[in-house]
């Protein structure tokens, strides 16, 4: 039988939210997009960025960006790297890296993607090069033999943070390649956890050491 056709990448203006037209007279910033002014923002977007084009919201991120990448390897088509990549973005990480193989299911990134700087390394070798270039340290997290337990490792500013595939966590290259395995705790029957949670709960973690909090978009208003 013929395998029916993905279904449709979510839109922007599929997520039911933002705001109607810009009242005038419109701002005359360049940031600014006509379109959006007149036709409203329906844009997943914080309050801050409404009615930018996609360039302006990008160029204002790019001065804020943390200096924590997320990798993750794509040997299988991993349907977890949207979710990593919307994970990226809420926590303003500078880039994410997917090894393995370029094409990736963008539908669980929720369209954050085109404010996301992501890069491909064909194999975990390039990326590892990537990194020592820019003296990087690579952090493996997944729950092995030896890993240290993420609440109480060395997590450094500037790193990038591994994840495995789904299934099989990390590759046996990427095991042998990474400064240090971190663990996630975990307290119930299941092994481990997948790729998009576990890398909400590592950025996390490093934002409560490295970032200031309160500046965060989901801080109650003061």
């Amino acid at each position: 039988m013929p395998t029916a056709d993905p279904p449709p990448r979510p839109t922007e203006a599929d997520t039911g939210v933002g705001v109607g037209p810009h009242p005038l007279p419109w701002p005359t910033d360049g940031r600014y997009d006509p379109e959006l002014l007149a036709d409203g923002d329906r844009r997943n977007v914080v309050d801050r960025y409404r009615y930018w084009t996609r360039e302006a919201v990008v160029a204002d991120l790019d001065t804020r960006r943390h200096p924590v990448h997320v990798a993750i390897e794509n040997w299988r088509h991993d349907l977890n790297i949207g979710t990593v990549v919307r994970n990226a973005n809420a926590f303003l990480a500078e880039s994410v890296h997917i090894v393995g193989d370029r094409r990736w299911n963008r539908r669980g990134a929720m369209v954050t993607d085109r404010y996301q700087h992501v890069l491909h390394h064909a194999t975990t070798e390039d990326l590892l090069a990537w990194a020592r270039q820019r003296d990087l340290p690579v952090l493996g997290v997944d729950n092995l033999p030896g890993s240290v337990l993420l609440p109480q490792a060395d997590l450094p500013r500037a790193c990038i943070l591994l994840f495995g595939q789904e299934g099989e966590g990390l590759s046996a290259a990427a095991r042998a390649a990474v400064t240090t395995v971190l663990a996630i705790p975990q307290f119930g029957s299941t092994r481990s956890i997948n790729a998009g949670v576990a890398s909400g709960v590592a950025l996390y973690e490093w934002a409560r050491r490295h970032a200031d909090l309160s500046a965060g978009t989901g801080a109650p208003p003061t």
